[in-house]
């Protein structure tokens, strides 16, 4: 089980990501238009790095829901392989069955 501070921690970060994600997207296109002046593209720029840190989306982690594990995650089932193998040998994932040959 991880660090509760840690899982919390990246909450916090999601929710800042949620906020931040409509204004982030307006600033970046107008920073990227090249049809408008160097000076207020160099605004949005500024503007973009005066956001909170944490508002980005590269600063967020993929972490278990079940265990809060941050390595060894599936994406497509969102829980790490510990999670993943105490589950699917409780039989609580239909259609996967442990191997053994």
């Amino acid at each position: 089980m991880a660090k509760v501070s840690m899982i919390e921690r990246e909450k916090k970060r999601q929710a800042l990501v949620d906020r931040y994600a409509a204004r982030r997207k307006e600033l970046k296109a107008i920073a990227r238009n090249t049809e408008l002046p160097m000076d207020e593209r160099f605004k949005a720029q500024l503007k973009l790095a005066k956001l909170p840190r944490n508002s980005s989306a590269t600063r967020l982690h993929n972490r278990c829901e079940v265990t809060g594990r941050p390595k060894a995650y599936y994406r497509k089932l969102r829980m790490s392989r510990i999670a993943l193998r105490d589950y699917a040998s409780k039989g609580q994932i239909p259609g996967m069955v442990k191997s053994s040959w």
